[in-house]
């Protein structure tokens, strides 16, 4: 749906002390976007027609987007259908929500949310919203085997484009039933209408904040938005802008005072909501750049492990394998590292970004100070650093 066009440029520089540090192996995850994929995905997306909710082929798009997720290796068990149904003038309108969920490793009944729609009208919506959807699917696949601390849904809505009725309904019936929360629900980042038009100079995307509704979760959004900014300049090569939450996925959560951020297209595509929202109106490496990205801030969002995998694990970065124990840790806090890395740096910052320890060529930590909580370890060489979360209790 169109959003209102009011922006605030952003400066990076006047967030950057937000306690967001670059993460090599966030940025090694980002770097799995497949242009390759986001251009299959949109070309199959535009492929299933017009996906009006309740047709066939939105029924056949939940299908397709069904099969994407179990080709990544997620179960039946992780994957929810959330049916609802509204009035369309005499006619009663059936449809369906799909939830996918990852489940956290330190808080898994907390939830970040990440959402966008895949019904369309008068086309099909390659950029509203196949743009979204490609972008959910890209970062579903990517991360499926990544630890994090917070559990992941990732939500394809339907019933948006004529007026939010699938969001509406999940938000009113399963996140909260009788106005009750049932969902402890960290954040919504809702990605809409992210294609850009095709030839246009897409090197700038809106990051959305909520400015009005709730006042209550304003400053909240923006805390959010802001990092939600930090993270596209450090993960990907877009510039950023502000611009207020507007007439999409989120705005039902919204009301129930939840925090809510998003992404939109800058240059805005006059195709959407027409026949000629197809493939060869929108450009698909804008929407790579989105999802690299959206990739990037997910993994903030939802604490991702700072530890590459061993399938992950470059061998010119030889901080990969560095241990740092015991987690939880009480007294002291151990660091193992390569042979090969003689000289290095130590830092342990809060979660707010405050420096409360450092070090210098120290493979021992007195963490006795330390009040109980959650840590962020960053250990720096000449050539590399790393960064791991650590639990520290008494």
């Amino acid at each position: 749906m169109k959003k209102i066009t009011t922006i605030l440029l952003l400066s990076l520089s006047a967030y950057s002390l937000q306690g967001q540090n670059f993460i090599q192996a966030y940025q090694n995850r980002v770097n799995e976007i497949s242009q390759n994929n986001i251009t299959a995905n949109l070309q199959d997306f535009g492929n299933l027609g017009i996906k009006t909710t309740g047709s066939p082929n939105n029924t056949i798009a939940l299908n397709w987007l069904k099969n994407k997720y179990l080709s990544y290796g997620y179960t039946v068990s992780q994957i929810v259908e959330d049916p609802f149904s509204f009035d369309n003038g005499s006619t009663v309108v059936n449809s369906k929500n799909l939830i996918i969920t990852k489940t956290g490793t330190v808080y898994p009944n907390k939830y970040v949310i990440i959402c966008g729609h895949y019904d369309t009208i008068n086309g099909p919506g390659v950029n509203d919203n196949g743009s979204g959807t490609s972008i959910l699917l890209e970062a579903a696949r990517i991360l499926k085997d990544v630890p994090t601390d917070y559990s992941i849904k990732f939500i394809h809505f339907s019933g948006e484009e004529q007026g939010l009725y699938g969001s509406s309904h999940y938000a009113n019936n399963v996140a909260y039933q009788n106005n009750i929360r049932q969902l402890d629900i960290k954040l919504i980042f809702n990605i809409d209408q992210a294609g850009g038009k095709l030839g246009n100079n897409n090197t700038t995307v809106k990051c959305e904040r909520d400015t009005g509704g709730q006042p209550e979760n304003n400053a909240a959004s923006n805390q959010i938005t802001q990092e939600l900014a930090v993270c596209t300049g450090l993960y990907s090569p877009l510039q950023t802008v502000f611009s207020p939450t507007y007439s999409s996925d989120y705005m039902p959560f919204e009301s129930k005072k939840e925090v809510i951020t998003g992404f939109y297209e800058y240059l805005e595509s006059p195709h959407p909501h027409s026949s000629s929202d197809t493939f060869a109106n929108v450009d698909p490496v804008y929407v790579f750049n989105i999802g690299k990205a959206a990739v990037g801030a997910l993994q903030h969002f939802a604490s991702a492990s700072a530890t590459l995998a061993t399938n992950e694990v470059h061998p010119e970065n030889s901080l990969e394998t560095i241990r740092i124990y015991p987690n939880p840790a009480n007294n002291i806090l151990n660091i193992d590292l390569p042979h090969d890395v003689k000289h290095f740096d130590i830092e342990i910052t809060d979660m707010n970004g405050r420096l409360v320890l450092n070090a210098e060529n120290e493979k021992q930590m007195n963490t006795s100070t330390l009040t109980n909580g959650t840590y962020m370890v960053t250990v720096k060489s000449d050539k590399n650093r790393i960064t791991k979360k650590v639990i520290i209790t008494k």
